[in-house]
Order: structure tokens, then sequence, then C-alpha cells
């Protein structure tokens, strides 16, 4: 009986030691904020896009004048604030969650053909990796932005289009270490070709460093597109976006309407430090070196 006590024991402790740091109050905040963009036409109260000029500026309900029927206040064309934030959730999941994958397969397929091919095919795609890095992130994304217009679609094209090269760095530098090893020899010897060596034996190698990566990128992509948004080559209006309510609240921060730009900030805030927090967790379990294995 002791003996089964103590073999019951050690998954118990070691599942402890494994998951005692894992950032519960981030996932939490994103797995919220991927429930209510989910169930926005559920949750939502009123329609984001539509409002009415008697109701302009109407503050949160806890402060004087305020009602339970706008329980965060309205903008300045009479448009329920709570309503327009959870839409917002759902435009920087979809806008943020998409580009980060097509920034991730464009990115990881172009890394391990450069890392695992080698020669001039490698000089042409790092040398073309290099000039794209060599571009401000931002600036560039508000270039091409102004060349195809603003749209929800044009937004993932043009993110996954600017952060890819981050990715094929990364990836790259695994692959030219992965190539050198036995399995991928032996698979030589056994006479696979290229594409299925790259497919079958170098890809499930790297899959955890593009995942770890994108856990990161996606902070990253919320805030420029909440940027693209504010200076009006984002998403286009009426339709709620968080970085297009903070340009439609700017002016009113002065005169004291502060709930239209401090929530959507905040909401913004919560969606990247979550991420942040889990994706440095991630890349804590998830990559060999920093597991000291």
């Amino acid at each position: 009986m002791v003996m089964r006590t103590e073999s019951a024991a050690v998954p118990t402790r070691f599942a402890f030691i494994r998951f005692a740091d894992f950032p519960v109050i981030p996932a939490l905040i994103l797995a919220g904020i991927g429930f209510v963009a989910v169930f926005a036409n559920q949750l939502a109260p009123y329609d984001p896009e539509i409002g009415s000029l008697q109701l302009r500026f109407k503050p949160p309900a806890w402060q004087e004048g305020g009602s339970m029927a706008f329980l965060l206040g309205t903008d300045h064309v009479g448009r329920d604030v709570l309503s327009r934030l959870i839409f917002g959730a759902r435009v920087s999941v979809i806008v943020g969650f998409t580009a980060v994958m097509v920034a991730g397969v464009m990115g990881t397929t172009l890394g391990i053909v450069s890392g695992y091919l080698g020669g001039w095919v490698d000089m042409v795609i790092m040398r073309l990796t290099d000039a794209w890095l060599a571009l401000p992130a931002l600036t560039f994304a508000i270039f091409l932005a102004a060349i195809v217009g603003p749209s929800e679609l044009n937004i993932i094209i043009i993110l996954g289009a600017v952060y890819w090269t981050r990715y094929a760095r990364v990836i790259r530098g695994e692959v030219l270490s992965l190539k050198e090893r036995e399995f991928v020899r032996l698979a030589i010897v056994a006479g696979c070709s290229k594409g299925t060596i790259m497919r079958r034996h170098i890809l499930p190698n790297v899959i955890n460093s593009a995942i770890v990566l994108g856990t990161l990128m996606l902070g990253v992509v919320v805030v420029t597109e909440a940027s693209l948004s504010f200076l009006g080559v984002g998403v286009p209006p009426p339709k709620p976006a968080w970085g297009l309510m903070l340009a439609d609240g700017k002016k009113g921060m002065m005169v004291g309407y502060w709930w239209l730009t401090v929530l959507p900030g905040c909401c913004i805030m919560l969606m990247v430090l979550s991420a942040n927090l889990l994706g440095d967790w991630l890349r804590d379990k998830l990559d060999p070196q920093l597991r000291q294995l």
C-alpha cells in the first residue's frame, strides 16, 4: 500500500511542477476575449454601428447622468460603447490570429526551404528577408495600407506580408542545425526526396518554435492593427475596432469624456499583455535550451 501511494503521488508532484507557473490570468483573459468575439451577436445589447444623436456622450452607469441602459456610456454619435467594445474584440481576434497564421505559414515555409536547400535559394530568400527587416514594420504597413485601401481583408494580408520575416529568420536557423542530424541523413540514404524530408522530418521539429513565435507575435500584430485603424488606414468606419474607437474618442478626452479612449485602450493593453505573458511561458516550456535538456 505504501508503494502504491508513493507511485500515485509522483505524477501529481510532477504535474504541479510543470504547471505551477502557468499564466492562469492571461490565459483566462485571452479565453474571455475569444468567447466575447465568437458570441458578440448574442452578448452585445445594441447594434454597434447605429446610434442616436439624442444619446451622445452618455457617461458610464456609475457616473452622474449615466444609466444602466448604457453600462459603459455612449460615443459622439450616440452608439453604445459596450457593444462596440464587444464587436471590436471580434475584429482584433480575427485580424490578429489570421494575420499571425498567414505570416507563420509564409515565414515557416520560406525558412525551411531556405535552410534546407541552401545555395542560391538561401541567398535570395535571406537577402529578401534582410531587406524586409530593414524597413520599419509600422511605417511599411501604413504605406501598404494607403496603397491597397482600408479593409479587414487587406489588413490581414498586409500584416502577414510585413511580419513573415520574423518566422523565416528563426526557422532557417533551426533548419541549418536539423539538417545535419542523423535522422535527416538516414532519410537521404533511404532515398526520400527533398520535399518529403522537409515536410515529414524538418517541419515537425520546428513547429514548436513557430507556435511560440506566433503567440509572441500576436500582441505585435494587434498593436499594429490598432495603430492602422487609429490612423484611418485600417478597419474602415463605422465598423467597430479598438484602434478606431481610440481615434474617435481622442477629441473628447480633453473635455472629460475619458471612457471613449480609456476603455478601448485597456482592452488593447489586456490582450497584448496576456498574449506576451502566455508566449513567454510557452517559450520556456517548448524551448529545449531554456528547459536545460
